[in-house]
């Protein structure tokens, strides 16, 4: 039994739906890294950061379980800070190894960029 088209539409763009989450999951760590290149930022500047820049858009349900498992792994650590409006806030700066895998990522990342976009702008590969 074939498909129908309207089907095989549907399919090709929930794969693409997919793609493009899977590549967003993928690199988010890395960008929560880089907004803390700079200082330390607290979660909800994170979020609010994130969801500036295009095609980045996140929860703070997303990024809360990400920012624990990032300082489990020692990439980040934080310092509990009173906030002039509510209960004490959580800031988040890199750590030296977070700073490293940032700049491992930055060097992949364009490697795995310039990549993509060659094969995409029909360049090919040289």
């Amino acid at each position: 039994m074939r498909a129908q088209p309207a089907t095989l539409r549907s399919m090709v763009v929930k794969i693409r739906e997919t793609a493009i989450s899977q590549l967003r999951r993928g690199v988010l760590e890395f960008c929560v890294l880089a907004l803390l290149r700079d200082g330390e930022r607290y979660s909800y500047e994170i979020v609010r950061a994130l969801g500036d820049a295009e095609g980045l858009v996140t929860t703070e349900g997303t990024l809360y379980p990400l920012l624990g498992r990032l300082r489990r792994e020692g990439v980040v650590d934080t310092t509990w800070r009173e906030s002039p409006s509510g209960p004490p806030r959580r800031y988040y700066r890199l750590t030296p190894d977070g700073q490293a895998a940032l700049g491992g990522f930055v060097i992949e990342w364009a490697r795995f960029r310039d990549s993509v976009d060659a094969l995409l702008c029909n360049e090919g590969l040289r």
